[in-house]
């Protein structure tokens, strides 16, 4: 009996002997698998090249496309710039299109007209009628009369007359006339300039 309880205590010790061994075992088995984990997150050198060429690929198809989207704006405001340009005067001459039309109607009267004085008084009010209209609409202004005093930043002397009773450089006759736009002289006034005697 005393044999039987000793078998039975060496046993359970070798037992016990057996667990711990297998605990320490465990552990160690543990702390090897530890690093390995963490070598499989950690991303090898081919791994990192391939995800930074696919970070470049997308970096260089924004670029792209935000060159393209640059270029078509640049075209637009081109088309833009063309079309105002081009179609600036559309207004200005859809008003004058009224004035042809009457300009029309006058060469087909004169055509079948006995009295001259009628025809030149229609031309007379077409005049006086495109005038208003430049005037009043684009604000078109014409300038220069017989009298009015010289002036270089608006009138071009063509020429030049000696009077013994002008006191300062006047208009002695206008060729043709200046005209501005707004405070702007877009045309010189063509003039004969009366000036004093020396």
């Amino acid at each position: 009996m005393a044999e039987e309880n000793q078998k039975t205590e060496e046993m359970e010790a070798e037992a016990e002997d057996n667990a711990e061994n297998q605990a320490v075992e465990g552990e160690e088995a543990s702390s090897e698998a530890e690093p390995a984990e963490s070598e499989e997150k950690e991303l090898t050198p081919e791994e990192k090249i391939e995800a930074l060429e696919k970070e470049i690929a997308d970096l260089k198809n924004q670029m792209l496309y935000k060159a393209a989207e640059n270029d078509n704006w640049r075209k637009r405001m081109i088309q833009q710039k063309d079309d105002a340009v081009t179609y600036a005067n559309a207004s200005l001459l859809e008003d004058l299109l009224e004035s042809l039309d009457n300009f029309d109607r006058t060469v087909d009267a004169a055509a079948t007209a006995t009295d001259v004085k009628s025809i030149a008084e229609g031309i007379k009010m077409i005049n006086c009628n495109l005038v208003k209209m430049l005037e009043e609409k684009y604000g078109l202004t014409a300038y220069g009369a017989e009298g009015d005093e010289f002036n270089p930043e608006e009138h071009e002397a063509i020429g030049r007359q000696e009077d013994e009773n002008a006191e300062k450089e006047t208009l002695a006759q206008v060729y043709l006339k200046g005209y501005k736009l707004k405070d702007k002289v877009i045309r010189h006034a063509k003039v004969m300039v009366r000036v004093p005697k020396a």
